[in-house]
């Protein structure tokens, strides 16, 4: 099974290309979810309510399962599907990737727009550092106070990322563990007592 994707870094902003006076702005963003996407792509569109298009293509999931290519306007697959083209050449996912276009008043026929979007993503993409990240898994585990110690040292010795921490008489720690550990993990804390755990 596969526990690994690749993506970008950290987000990539204002790649400016200029073509027959149209002005063209690549963006791409790290997304986990729709929801990362849409925000982003709404802070785009506040960011520059003037421009024309705002064209842009993305992939969410393992294996990109989940796609999109909106043209925005543009004559059909003219801008989206050139923008995806190089989200599946870099072989990205979790990954938005937006060009804004501002019309400069010479038309660029549909060879000229695939052209000039194709472009930009590609130069938004050499901008970006590609890294490959390890699915990961957020485990909930309650137990009593008087087992902190084993339960951090468990959660050091997998890498795990303390997220939330309740400390009472009965202790609950939310952490995110690398999806590859999630059997490993299970068996160690199956085995203890007085602890109950689950995958949320």
């Amino acid at each position: 099974m596969q526990f690994e994707f690749r993506t970008i870094k950290s987000p990539v902003e204002d790649i400016l290309l200029k073509e027959k006076g149209s002005k063209f702005l690549g963006f791409a963003y790290p997304v986990n979810d729709e929801k990362e996407l849409k925000k982003s792509l709404d802070a785009l569109k506040a960011e520059h309510p003037k421009a024309t298009h705002h064209c842009y293509a993305f992939r969410l999931g393992l294996n990109g399962e989940n796609y999109r290519a909106n043209d925005d306007g543009e004559p059909f697959g003219s801008a989206g599907l050139p923008i995806y083209n190089q989200l599946l050449a870099n072989e990205l996912t979790n990954i938005l990737l937006v060009v804004v276009r501002y019309y400069g008043g010479t038309k660029l026929e549909v060879s000229g727009l695939v052209k000039a979007y194709k472009e930009s993503a590609k130069m938004v993409m050499e901008e970006a550092e590609i890294i490959t990240r390890e699915l990961e898994s957020v485990l909930e585990i309650h137990f009593g106070f008087n087992q902190q110690n084993v339960i951090f040292t468990l959660l050091n010795k997998f890498d795990g990322k303390i997220l939330d921490f309740t400390t009472e008489q009965n202790c609950t720690i939310t952490a995110k563990v690398k999806t590859s550990q999630k059997e490993n993990i299970s068996e160690v804390l199956s085995e203890m007592q007085h602890i109950s755990f689950k995958f949320i």
